[in-house]
């Protein structure tokens, strides 16, 4: 009997593999849209130039890297796990690097990406961070779902911060009102597999 119940519970987990959080109804078509929106002219850069503070410049180079934070995770985590859900916001994650990146070239600011290996900073802080990311999603789905949800929750925290205190240019509240757009879909996909997935607790 005790057999029997643990390969029930195998089978379901299986099933939300193949069935659940992976399927393609459930994922790629909301995402599909996001990486459409994320890939259109609302996230290119007007041609007039516009003044920039420090400020602007410095939060620039923060979201450059926290886009990439997010790409390199979820490529990773993609791999580890096979679910779409990394894969296709990993998708949306690159269209944002690009996103910011041209801004960074229009305004003249040097790019902090100078290798664009996944899994490499150059800034110590996003090297620990991806790190500590890397090590607590791969415990397990749950905690690789978690990640997900954490990654979006402070990329949205970060631009919330740069819309309302920083930036008065007109040029990067474009940009990163999209990419807060973005981030919020994100982060209902993650909760929506992790309302899906058992917590599973691992023993010390």
């Amino acid at each position: 009997m005790k057999a029997l119940k643990s390969f029930a519970v195998i089978l379901i987990l299986v099933s939300f593999v193949f069935f659940g959080c992976n399927t393609e109804s459930s994922i790629t078509s909301p995402e599909n849209s996001i990486l459409k929106a994320n890939l259109s002219d609302n996230l290119q850069p007007e041609l007039v130039v516009y003044d920039l503070s420090q400020e602007e410049r410095d939060g620039l180079i923060h979201m450059r890297l926290e886009e990439k934070l997010a790409r390199d995770v979820y490529t990773t985590l993609g791999n580890t796990w096979n679910y779409k859900v990394f894969m296709n916001i990993k998708l949306s994650e690159q269209a944002h690097m690009e996103a910011v990146k041209r801004l960074l070239v229009k305004y003249g600011i040097d790019d902090p990406v100078t290798n664009d290996e996944v899994g490499v900073f150059s800034d110590p802080q996003f090297q620990a961070l991806y790190d500590q990311f890397i090590l607590q999603g791969s415990v397990s789905a749950y905690e690789a779902f978690m990640v997900g949800k954490t990654i979006e929750e402070l990329d949205i925290a970060d631009l919330d911060n740069q819309l309302n205190n920083v930036v008065d240019n007109p040029d990067i509240i474009r940009v990163y009102q999209n990419l807060k757009s973005a981030s919020e879909s994100h982060l209902a996909a993650f909760n929506k597999c992790l309302s899906g997935i058992p917590q599973i607790k691992v023993a010390n």
